[in-house]
Order: C-alpha cells, then structure tokens, then sequence
C-alpha cells in the first residue's frame, strides 16, 4: 500500500463544555462552539455563541 499523501496535525484544546480551540499547520487557530438554532433545540446555554464545527467544514468545501 503506498504511504499517505497528507497527515493532518491538528490540536484541539477544550476551553469550556461547548467551546474548543483548533490549533492548525502554519500556526492559525479556530474557535469553535454552538451557535443559533442548536443552542434553542437543545436548550443549550454557552458562554458566547461560536461557529460549529460543521461550519468549516462546509466553508472549506467552498461554502
């Protein structure tokens, strides 16, 4: 089998219950948490609302 093309080294730190950090190659970071209609649905209470995870992964995918 040939050797991967590509390893992610990505850390993520958890800063709260629903607030995580990405720190990504090349020294960026991301903030992630809940955000607008999940927090209603699941009568969540963060701290201060942050994109979801989900949020860039369809960014990445070119929106």
């Amino acid at each position: 089998m040939a050797e991967p093309l590509y390893d992610s080294h990505v850390r993520l730190e958890k800063l709260g219950s629903l607030h995580r950090r990405a720190h990504l190659p090349l020294g960026a970071v991301a903030d992630m948490g809940v955000h607008g209609a999940i927090v209603g649905h699941y009568k969540l209470s963060p701290e201060h609302e942050l994109p979801l995870p989900v949020d860039f992964i369809v960014a990445a995918a070119g929106g």
